[in-house]
């Protein structure tokens, strides 16, 4: 079964989703956001819990610098690459396969080389 099947519902079994070919749907950036470029995001939540603290789903950002203040999360990169600046802590450079852990309220800086997709789980 797809998320895709029941939109805006939780779907009622597990499921698959096949990560590189996702149809996304735009999530416009703050423009205060934006360092440099003209980043373009796209995403899509295909489960997100009764409370709404856990989260999973896919985004994809283009090419750019943008700043964000994260929620805990844990993502794989599906394809492109980035150099994520956690402000005071270390610079990470994520690309295909590479799995990365970010802690809430990490003040953080995108360097996206190119397009950048991942998978992600987030708690609230």
């Amino acid at each position: 079964m797809s998320p895709d099947s029941n939109p805006g519902s939780p779907p009622p079994h597990s499921f698959v989703v096949h990560i590189p070919d996702a149809d996304l749907e735009p999530e416009p950036l703050d423009p205060r956001q934006i360092v440099a470029g003209t980043p373009e995001v796209t995403g899509k939540v295909v489960w997100e819990s009764a409370d709404g603290r856990q989260v999973r789903g896919i985004w994809q950002i283009t090419p750019g610098v943008v700043t964000d203040t994260e929620a805990d999360e844990l993502f794989v990169v599906i394809s492109g690459s980035a150099t994520v600046q956690v402000e005071g802590g270390p610079t990470l450079d994520v690309g295909p396969s590479d799995m990365a852990v970010l802690r809430a309220g990490d003040r953080t800086t995108w360097t996206v080389h190119e397009t950048l997709r991942k998978a992600y789980a987030i708690t609230l």
